[in-house]
């Protein structure tokens, strides 16, 4: 039997209001292990696109309707989840309106890029939001 790594997907959304102004990036406070602030994601099933499981696990986790914007990067690091190997395909997304905590999210939150709580991120989301930040520079 071929074992390998988990494949997933991770959505920075960045949030306007309706008159085109930036709000901030959405993440999650998750409801099951490992506990702590992340960036929205989940895995990909079978028969699924990478792209359409970042609009679903998006919509499921924050009730918000997203665009892609750009691919960020794929983050594979064996040690990046405590759980499992797992390789993350990460998207840079845009949204409008009021996240709504579902599913796997506990709570969710909209953070100022300057206010974003590097410290309490889960798995290597700290990684991927600091090359975030490097990405819009």
């Amino acid at each position: 039997m071929i074992k390998t790594p988990f494949l997933a997907v991770d959505g920075i959304i960045k949030l306007y209001d309706e008159n085109e102004n930036f709000k901030g990036i959405v993440l999650i406070e998750r409801l099951n292990r490992p506990f702590g602030i992340a960036i929205p994601g989940g895995f990909v099933d079978i028969g699924e696109t990478i792209e359409d499981t970042v609009v679903r696990e998006m919509k499921e986790e924050t009730a918000l309707d997203i665009s892609i914007e750009s691919l960020l990067g794929v983050y594979s690091d064996p040690k990046r989840d405590e759980r499992f190997h797992t390789a993350s395909v990460v998207y840079v997304c845009k949204a409008y309106g009021n996240p709504i905590a579902q599913d796997d999210a506990k709570e969710v939150f909209v953070y100022k890029l300057d206010e974003i709580p590097l410290d309490k991120l889960v798995f290597d989301h700290k990684k991927i939001i600091l090359d975030f930040l490097n990405f819009l520079e």
